[in-house]
């Protein structure tokens, strides 16, 4: 019920190289309210919807609840989003003990390549990869939800 994650910016497209799965995402939120985000996600064949609680202060920890529902409900639930979809391509890779999912993102959002890591606990320490840079845990503006309405191909670089 719990997330415990911490992002990354990606320095390179390396990652791909070891990628043993990859999926595409579109996704919609029906709620970007600052205590609660509801979104809407097709990830390959299927369809899920999930509600976000807000952050901790360090940006790492929040209650997460998702359920996987039908494809064309996903697809019905993605009309109602706000306006703002998120477009991209999650890659897995396997860093030792842990998954890192990178998403490549498209659309308003073309250039930003994000990298997540789930944790066990906030401290745990992990392995990082030579293509991992710039730690954005905690960064609102990095959260699809914020993407979805503040591309990242509108902001001063």
């Amino acid at each position: 019920m719990f997330e415990i994650e911490r992002k990354f910016l990606v320095t390179s497209r390396a990652f791909k190289a070891s990628a043993f799965k990859s999926s595409r995402i579109v996704q919609g939120f029906l709620n970007t309210h600052p205590e609660r985000t509801v979104r809407v996600r097709i990830k390959g064949d299927k369809g899920f919807i999930t509600v976000k609680g807000k952050s901790n202060e360090a940006g790492t920890i929040r209650t997460e609840w998702e359920k996987e529902i039908g494809l064309d409900e996903a697809a019905m639930l993605l009309e109602l989003c706000e306006e703002g979809v998120v477009d991209k391509i999650r890659y897995e890779i396997k860093e030792r003990n842990h998954i890192f999912e990178v998403d490549e993102f498209f659309g308003k959002n073309e250039g930003l390549i994000i990298a997540e890591v789930e944790l066990t606990s906030e401290n745990e320490d992990f392995e990082k990869p030579a293509w991992l840079g710039e730690e954005v845990t905690g960064k609102v503006k990095y959260y699809n939800s914020q993407l979805s309405k503040n591309p990242f191909n509108t902001w001063d670089k």
